[in-house]
């Protein structure tokens, strides 16, 4: 990895929030609007001319500024071809190049700028859109609205192009999913607070990388990759990077509308643009998007991944949602809504339902969730386990480090799934114990070195039994504990022996005997201690 790229780029990201501040937008709500809208910008404007320096007609430009200049003098007729010769590339008009706007002498700048990106919006529509319903939310929608006194508007949309042009994506773009994945953190760091509620889980890349190189070991061909509550796309982007990006199309879909454009730019600066047409803003669990061709059952994936949501408030549908109309899907029943935190309802009971439905006959799944449920009693939870056990399809279970998470302390698990043959065991781990502690803000996080991370992989993918750390459970044997999922149940418990003499036997008794009577005798000291206190306070 090149690291001066990368610290390039986060310096680049440094000074767009940087302009903000100055502009009082600091920990705005709107703020991740403007840095993610103008950073997305400056790395379409950068494709763009990396891949026309590629075209033949291109090829003798020695520089950027000469690709651009050759650029704007195309006649209309080669320009109308270059879709069709960069493919998926978005196209942006010469006019509306971050190098045209940064010279640009405008007295109303701002509307420039914003009529630059809702006009690559419009003019990208096709491949760029997110599917909102049965509408669509376009690449962008303008920055220049974020500031309220109006006479500031062009100042700071100026501040925001001259933040962008002395610095190029050409080197980052022979960089790979590691270098990108890195930026995109480091881009939604300070937006991303709200984990826990719906939508808004961003999952640490060792819990990513751990479920990827489960799921597909050796990579796969010609496959589809599913999350139902995707975030900002961590599990599904490292899927399809182990999956190879090329082999796979990637569905998500999720009802919060940040999560949804932070999930975009997830994918288009990891080359899969050929996915966002799958990338829908709605209700999972309420108006599932992702359809088979008769627009009536869900459609079904190859791998489906997930982190979803452990409690939210859905009681203004969950008598919807527990009506005939649901049940083939929420076949192990709905939860109940808590009468005075509504907010706690256990959401992610259904996603859990939902997964297991939506994958193929033969798929594969990973699912993030609350260590309580491996052993809860309730009727929910216990039917989904025995539905996984006794449809032969429970791989194995993997209990994480408390606080993996930095911003919640509830202990996760991991459960895989796969229904390419039928199981009659699973293993389960219980990697609780492993991590060292770090502090994440104002909080505490668990961080798994690379070593631990690749005993988790190479003990889970090898089947392997080690003591107090991962065990092969029989579905029977896991049906007789009541379908509890818990490592620790099912480790054996060892009883050290040592062989000694009869000699040894009776000094380690004489020696232990001797140490009673010590104590016996300190004790008998001290009642009398306190007798001749009490004796004294009485005379008193």
């Amino acid at each position: 990895m090149n690291t001066e790229t990368l610290n390039d780029t986060l310096a680049m990201i440094d000074r767009l929030k940087t302009v903000c501040a100055n502009y009082g937008l600091a920990n705005d709500s709107s703020e991740y609007k403007i840095i993610t809208e103008s950073f997305l910008y400056k790395y379409l404007n950068d494709r763009m001319l990396y891949e026309l320096g590629k075209l033949d007609q291109f090829k003798d430009c020695e520089s950027v500024s000469a690709i651009e200049e050759r650029y704007r003098g195309l006649d209309e007729d080669a320009r109308a071809m270059l879709p069709y010769e960069l493919g998926t590339v978005a196209i942006i008009r010469p006019e509306w190049m971050v190098s045209s706007l940064y010279n640009l002498q405008d007295d109303d700048f701002a509307k420039t700028f914003d009529t630059a990106l809702l006009g690559i919006a419009q003019d990208n529509i096709d491949v760029y859109s997110v599917k909102a319903g049965t509408e669509s939310i376009t690449l962008f929608q303008g920055v220049s609205r974020f500031i309220i006194e109006a006479n500031k508007r062009n100042d700071f949309c100026r501040s925001l192009v001259g933040s962008l042009v002395d610095f190029s994506f050409f080197d980052a773009f022979s960089q790979g999913y590691d270098f990108f994945s890195q930026v995109f953190e480091y881009l939604i760091k300070d937006y991303n607070k709200d984990s826990g509620s719906y939508g808004e889980y961003f999952t640490p890349h060792a819990i990513a990388n751990i479920m990827a190189r489960i799921l597909a070991p050796a990579g796969d061909m010609n496959v589809t990759v599913y999350d139902p509550a995707a975030g900002s796309g961590t599990l599904a982007l490292a899927l399809a990077h182990q999956i190879g990006e090329g082999n796979c199309t990637t569905y998500t879909q999720d009802r919060s509308q940040k999560a949804n454009e932070f999930m975009r730019l997830n994918l288009i600066l990891n080359g899969q643009v050929g996915s966002l047409a799958n990338v829908v803003h709605d209700d999972t669990l309420v108006s599932p998007r992702h359809l088979e061709p008769d627009g009536k059952s869900i459609k079904t994936f190859d791998y489906v991944v997930s982190n979803p949501p452990f409690k939210a408030d859905f009681s203004q549908s969950r008598d919807q949602l527990a009506s005939d109309k649901y049940g083939s899907r929420f076949w192990a029943g709905v939860p109940k809504v808590p009468a005075k935190q509504p907010e706690k309802m256990a959401i992610y009971l259904m996603f859990l339902q939902h997964i297991i439905d939506s994958m193929k006959p033969d798929g594969k799944a990973a699912i993030v969730v609350p260590t309580g449920f491996l052993t809860a009693k309730s009727k929910i939870e216990l039917e989904i386990r025995q539905n996984m056990v006794n449809s032969g399809m429970l791989r194995g279970v993997v209990s994480m480090p408390s606080n993996i998470f930095a911003n919640t302390g509830t202990n996760v698990s991991i459960i895989f799934l796969d229904r390419s043959k039928q199981y009659d065991h699973a293993l389960l781990m219980d990697a609780s114990k492993l991590g060292t502690k770090e502090k994440v803000g104002k909080n505490q996080r668990t961080i798994l070195s690379d070593e631990e991370i690749e005993r988790i992989i190479k003990t889970f993918n090898g089947s392997q039994e080690q003591d107090d750390f991962s065990v092969i459970a029989s579905y029977d044997a896991i049906r007789e504990k009541r379908y509890s999922f818990s490592a620790g149940q099912y480790f054996e418990v060892k009883i050290d022996y040592e062989d000694i003499t009869p000699e040894q036997f009776h000094a380690e008794m004489d020696e232990r005997m001797g140490k009673l009577r010590e104590l016996w005798t300190e004790g008998e000291r001290l009642q009398r201690e306190i007798e001749e206190q009490m004796k004294a306070v009485h005379l008193a």
